[in-house]
């Protein structure tokens, strides 16, 4: 069955669950995030951590859902392996953005900024919090690089799943960690009815975060 353009023009909702007032957001961004996100746990929607990474690949865009694992002062922090293709571009291109979106509460966040990695001891920190199984999977998975076949993959995990038998820290790899983002422009979208939704901007202007409203 083809997919028509009467059936995506019909593709439409009403948004009426909220409203975000610029007077009314927090001094900061990353405070106002907060509480949204408190919120979005509130509310039990899947994978509220999840978010689109966009990069930059010899001039255009490159993008994938990552999850967020925290804040390195101002900014959220995400895992990797530095050698993937993402890892490889924000390493000629120490910038990108990131899209929250949160349908069931109708809000969607969008952060823009510098990148740079996390410390080593904070990627430790976090690799060791992270289920045996993942981190083997780390060790394992030349990320984002081709591969003859699954079962090589697999392989490759029962290799390094027996040279540390249960119970043996398994180190983190030399070539995974965090990035952060370093924000220099967030905004917050609230939807509302007839697609007049509320835009609420913050942009770092010596040192100091401006407010300000945005036509939807």
């Amino acid at each position: 069955m083809s997919l028509s353009r009467e059936d995506l023009q019909n593709l439409r909702k009403s948004y009426k669950l909220g409203e975000l007032s610029e007077h009314h957001c927090a001094p900061t961004p990353k405070m106002q995030f907060e509480a949204w996100f408190q919120e979005t746990l509130k509310s039990e929607i899947d994978e509220p951590n999840a978010f689109i990474l966009s990069t930059i690949k010899n001039g255009h865009p490159s993008a994938r859902v990552v999850l967020f694992k925290g804040f390195q002062d101002e900014g959220p922090v995400f895992y990797s392996n530095y050698e993937s293709p993402k890892g490889q571009q924000l390493a000629a291109t120490p910038f990108a953005s990131a899209t929250f979106l949160w349908l069931p509460l109708e809000r969607q966040v969008r952060i823009e900024g510098r990148v740079e990695k996390v410390s080593a001891a904070l990627s430790d920190e976090y690799f060791a919090t992270r289920p045996r199984g993942s981190q083997i999977g780390a060790a394992a998975s030349p990320q984002g690089q081709v591969v003859s076949s699954r079962e090589d993959l697999e392989k490759k995990f029962a290799e390094i799943e027996s040279r540390y038998p249960e119970g043996t820290p398994i180190p983190r790899p030399s070539n995974w960690g965090g990035f952060a983002i370093i924000p220099t422009v967030w905004e917050f979208w609230q939807g509302r009815r007839n697609r007049l939704h509320d835009r609420v901007r913050y942009s770092l202007k010596n040192g100091v975060w401006i407010k300000e409203r945005l036509a939807p």
